[in-house]
């Protein structure tokens, strides 16, 4: 886009309206896996949807301003931040009022769509229930790992950062990611089987 000098104003209103565009298309790629990782650290939907909204909130009010290929790294490490603050939460809470529920009675919900719920047409009952049995199980060893390897599984394989984004937004080394990475890929293949992973 070109700017001339006596319309520099517009310009200004232009490259501001071009940066919501980006960062609302940003995080309308994002917000379903981030939901799913949410989700799966907390064991609550409504606290996913709470804690992914934050993330979304503070992203879009804070670092707008930053170069878009900035932005993924970034969410991914506000979000880990609003999980560890609301786990935090809960075991505070959890000391002080014992008799807190810590969870709804639907807590293996899931997050989806219309569409997403929408039947296949190429898919018949027993195998929609064949797949939602084997993500109920890949979804049950994704909650058995320890925090850091859940962490790192879920955005290599499912983001799919790169060794390097995923130590920017775990605040770790390249070194310490691959090991639980690592980890994480040969305790779910023990549990899950080898075709899975």
């Amino acid at each position: 886009m070109t700017c001339w000098p006596k319309r520099s104003f517009g310009c200004a209103q232009e490259d501001i309206l071009d940066a919501a565009y980006e960062l609302q298309v940003f995080l309308k790629a994002v917000e379903g896996r981030a939901f799913r990782m949410a989700d799966i650290a907390l064991r609550d939907s409504q606290d996913a949807l709470d804690v992914v909204q934050d993330a979304m909130i503070q992203l879009a009010t804070k670092y707008v301003a930053r170069p878009p290929l900035e932005w993924k790294p970034l969410f991914y490490r506000i979000l880990k931040n609003r999980i560890r603050d609301c786990q935090r939460r809960r075991r505070t809470r959890s000391k002080v009022i014992a008799w807190w529920p810590m969870g709804s009675a639907d807590d293996e919900g899931t997050f989806a769509s219309v569409v997403d719920e929408a039947p296949s047409p190429d898919t018949g009952p027993a195998q929609r229930l064949e797949n939602e049995q084997a993500m109920a199980a890949l979804s049950q060893a994704l909650r058995e790992l320890p925090h850091r390897q859940r962490e790192v599984f879920c955005l290599r394989l499912l983001e799919g950062m790169n060794v390097a984004d995923t130590a920017a937004v775990m605040g770790c080394s390249d070194g310490s990611v691959k090991t639980h990475y690592f980890r994480a890929l040969k305790a779910l293949r023990e549990k899950l089987g080898e075709h899975w992973l």
